[in-house]
C-alpha cells in the first residue's frame, strides 16, 4: 500500500528523533533502519532525509559529526542532543494526541480500524 507522503511529511521528526536517541547513526544507515522496521512502508531517499536532517541541526536537535566507518570510508554520523531529546518526549506526546483522536474519529469511538 502507497502511503501519502503528508502522513509520512508530518511524523519524519518523530521517526528520525526516534532512531537517533537509540544511538548515533549515518544518512544511509537511517534510511534502511526506517526502510527495515516499517516494511517497507517508509522509503526515504537521500534528497528527502538530508534537509530535514540540516534542519533538525539547525534547530539543534542534532549535532553531525564525521568519522570513519568500517570500510575507512568517512561518513558524516547524526547524534542527538540534549535539545533533541526534550522535543522528542514532546513529539511523542503529540503524535499520541493525534493518532488516539484520529483512531476516536475513523473508529466511531472504538479502536479498531476495518
Amino acid at each position: 500500500m502507497n502511503i501519502d507522503k503528508g502522513f509520512i511529511g508530518g511524523s519524519t521528526v518523530l521517526l528520525l528523533l526516534s532512531l537517533l536517541k537509540e544511538g548515533d547513526r549515518y544518512g544511509y544507515e537511517i534510511i534502511k533502519e526506517l526502510e527495515q522496521r516499517s516494511n517497507q512502508t517508509f522509503e526515504f531517499k537521500e534528497g528527502s532525509l538530508y534537509p530535514v536532517l540540516h534542519k533538525l541541526e539547525n534547530l539543534d536537535y542534532v549535532k553531525s559529526y564525521l568519522t570513519k566507518g568500517d570500510t575507512g570510508k568517512e561518513r558524516r554520523y547524526y547524534k542527538i542532543t540534549e535539545k533533541g531529546k526534550k522535543q522528542l518526549i514532546e513529539e511523542k506526546k503529540q503524535w499520541e494526541v493525534f493518532s488516539l483522536s484520529v483512531n476516536k474519529v475513523i473508529g466511531g469511538g472504538a479502536y479498531a480500524i476495518s
